[in-house]
């Protein structure tokens, strides 16, 4: 009656066979997550393209209005550069002609959010305005175009100072702004 009582402090040991999981078991659990990956990882892709493309149209208009602000503050035409319009180096807070503190300083220095941006004068250059480094222009063509083709961005944007943002599905360089004015108007 007493060895009824009593239980042994001794758990049942395992047989072999029964101590983990089967290599059947793992390679299904590694499939499954492989299939998981396969479907997120172009999701998130697309995800992160469409937000780098969003990005680049925000800062495209940002500089179209920095642009025509930099037009009527000072007399010299659009900048001439986009280095014009951003801060000035260090801790300077005073806006002038050569930095007018219109945009960040990440896109005035060409690139952000997976976009490279490129601002050119066009035509000849104005006159100097009073306390200006560098003439203005009378006209301007400015592209963004993915750093990462495909990773960072599938489509180009460009813009003259007519202010309509354009696209190219392809992801090329508009070069002038005869190609730019060629384009589809982004909505």
């Amino acid at each position: 009656m007493q060895a009824q009582g009593r239980r042994s402090s001794n758990p049942t040991p395992f047989t072999h066979g029964q101590n983990g999981f089967s290599l059947i078991e793992l390679l299904i659990v590694i499939a499954i997550i492989l299939i998981i990956a396969a479907i997120a990882i172009p999701n998130l892709i697309r995800s992160r393209i469409a937000a780098n493309e969003a990005a680049a149209v925000s800062n495209m208009r940002a500089i179209v209005t920095g642009s025509v602000v930099y037009s009527t503050t000072y007399t010299n035409g659009y900048p001439p550069n986009l280095a014009a319009l951003g801060p000035p180096p260090g801790n300077g807070n005073t806006a002038t002609c050569d930095t007018a503190q219109l945009i960040d300083e990440v896109v005035a220095a060409g690139a952000k959010s997976g976009y490279s941006f490129a601002y050119t004068g066009i035509g000849a250059p104005v006159t100097v305005g009073q306390g200006c480094g560098a003439p203005g222009f009378n006209s301007y063509l400015l592209t963004a175009v993915p750093l990462s083709p495909g990773m960072s961005g599938n489509r180009s944007f460009c813009t003259t100072d007519t202010g309509v943002l354009r696209y190219d599905l392809s992801g090329a360089l508009a070069g002038s702004q005869g190609a730019c004015d060629a384009l589809s108007p982004l909505n």
